[in-house]
C-alpha cells in the first residue's frame, strides 16, 4: 500500500479584521488567495476550498468556489467548492483540503476563509448567525448563539460557585495579545475594572465576553512535499493531522450541556493521529466565540477538571509567557470573529507562530501547536495539529 503524502502549509495571507465597508466578498477572497500564492513562491493550486458561513443569506451569493477561482485568475485551472459548517466552516475547509492532498487527488490546494458580516445590518446579523442552531427547537424559540451561551454560563456559575469577575481573565488575555497584531480589530488591553463596568449583552455575558462578528479573509496554501518549490525563504509548517467531530445540534439533546464532547473527541483524535500529546503543544488557538466557549474548550482539552476551567484565566498559564499560551494574536475576542473564516485565520496565525514571524505576539521557540474551530455551542469541532519543520 502506497504511503500517504505528508501535508505542509507553504503560504499564508490575511486581511485586517473589522468593518470592511469598502471591500467586497469576492475582492477580499481573491486578494488573500493571490497573496498566499506569492508567499508560497507562486505555487498554483489545483483545488480551492472556501470556508464561509453567511454568504448566501447575508451577501446573496452562493457558488463561492467558482466565484473565488474566477476573481483570483484561476477560472478553468482549479476546481472550487464551499465548505459550510457554521462558524467552523474555515476549519472544515482546511480539513477537506488536507484530506484531498493525503488521498493523492491533488498536489496543491488553497483554503480561503471569507466573511462579510457588514452585508447585513442591525438585528439581521443575529438572525443569520442563529442559522447554525437547531431551526425547529432553538432558533424558532428566539435563541441566538450568544443567548444560548449566556444561559449555559449562568448554569456553569451556579454549579461551580465562583465569582463572575474570575471570567475577566479570558478577554484580558485576548486583548493583551491583540495589541501587537496589526490585523486585529481591537488593539487595546483591558483591565478588570473595565470588564466589570462593561454593559451586558446577554446576562451574565457582557460586551467583553462575546467575540465581535466581523468581516475578513484569510488563506493558506497546502502542498505535498514533492510539490513545494525550493527557496521559499521561510520555514515549512507540517499540518500533521486533522479531526472533525459533530455532536447533537440541539443542546437540550445532549447528555451534559456543560461539556463539549465533540471538542474533546476531536482533540483526542487529532493528537493521536499526529502521534503527539497535549503537554507537547506550545500554544492552543481555541475558539473563544464567548468566554463560555473558552472555558469549556480548556476542559474539553483536558487542561482542567470539569467545572474548574475558569481558574486558568487567572493563574498566568495561558498568557504569551505561560505554559500554554492561548489566543496568541487576540483570538476571536480581540482579533475579531469573521465567523466562517475564523478557522483559516487560526491556521495563518499558528503558521506565523511556528515560522517565528508573529512579531510582538511571538511565543518563545514553538515546535508544535493546536488549533480548534467550534460551530454554535460546539455542535461541530474541527481540530488541527501543526508542527514546525526545520
Amino acid at each position: 500500500m502506497a504511503r500517504r503524502p505528508e501535508v505542509y502549509i507553504v503560504g499564508v495571507a490575511q486581511s485586517d479584521v473589522g468593518e470592511l465597508w469598502e471591500e467586497s466578498l469576492r475582492g477580499l477572497a481573491a486578494r488573500v488567495l493571490r497573496e498566499a500564492r506569492a508567499d508560497a513562491g507562486g505555487l498554483k493550486p489545483q483545488a480551492i476550498f472556501v470556508g464561509n458561513m453567511l454568504a448566501a443569506p447575508a451577501s446573496h451569493q452562493a457558488n463561492l468556489g467558482a466565484l473565488v477561482a474566477e476573481y483570483a485568475g484561476l477560472a478553468g485551472e482549479a476546481e472550487g467548492m464551499t465548505a459550510e459548517a457554521g462558524e467552523a466552516s474555515g476549519g472544515a475547509a482546511l480539513h477537506l483540503a488536507y484530506n484531498a492532498i493525503r488521498s493523492g487527488m491533488v498536489d496543491v490546494a488553497v483554503v480561503v476563509g471569507v466573511e462579510k458580516v457588514t452585508d447585513v445590518v442591525g438585528s439581521g446579523v443575529e438572525r443569520v448567525m442563529a442559522l447554525g442552531l437547531d431551526s425547529d427547537y432553538e432558533m424558532s424559540e428566539g435563541l441566538t448563539p450568544v443567548a444560548q451561551a449566556a444561559l449555559l454560563t449562568q448554569r456553569y456559575l451556579h454549579e461551580n460557585q465562583f465569582p463572575r469577575e474570575a471570567l475577566a481573565g479570558f478577554p484580558k488575555i485576548a486583548h493583551a495579545n491583540a495589541v501587537e497584531n496589526p490585523h486585529a480589530m481591537y488593539r487595546k488591553a483591558i483591565h478588570t475594572d473595565a470588564y466589570l463596568r462593561s454593559g451586558m449583552v446577554a446576562a451574565p455575558l457582557n460586551l467583553f465576553d462575546v467575540a465581535p462578528a466581523a468581516d475578513g479573509a484569510a488563506a493558506v496554501i497546502l502542498a505535498r512535499g514533492e510539490a513545494i518549490p525550493k527557496g521559499l525563504g521561510h520555514a515549512l509548517v507540517h499540518l500533521a493531522s486533522t479531526s472533525l467531530v459533530t455532536d447533537r445540534l440541539a443542546v437540550h439533546d445532549r447528555e451534559d450541556p456543560l461539556f463539549f464532547t465533540a471538542a474533546a473527541v476531536s482533540i483526542q483524535q487529532a493528537l493521536l493521529r499526529a502521534g503527539l500529546s497535549m503537554p507537547m503543544m506550545d500554544f492552543f488557538e481555541y475558539s473563544d466565540n464567548t468566554t463560555l466557549h473558552a472555558v469549556l474548550s480548556l476542559e474539553a482539552a483536558g487542561l482542567a477538571p470539569r467545572g474548574q476551567g475558569w481558574k486558568l484565566g487567572t493563574d498566568g498559564s495561558l498568557t504569551i509567557g505561560g505554559t500554554l499560551p492561548v489566543a496568541t494574536m487576540g483570538g476571536h475576542k480581540a482579533r475579531g470573529f469573521p465567523l466562517g473564516a475564523s478557522g483559516v485565520y487560526q491556521a495563518v496565525e499558528a503558521s506565523l507562530q511556528l515560522r517565528q514571524e508573529a512579531g510582538g505576539c511571538q511565543v518563545s521557540q514553538p515546535r508544535a501547536g493546536i488549533i480548534q474551530s467550534l460551530a454554535g455551542t460546539a455542535s461541530t469541532a474541527v481540530t488541527h495539529v501543526l508542527r514546525r519543520v526545520d
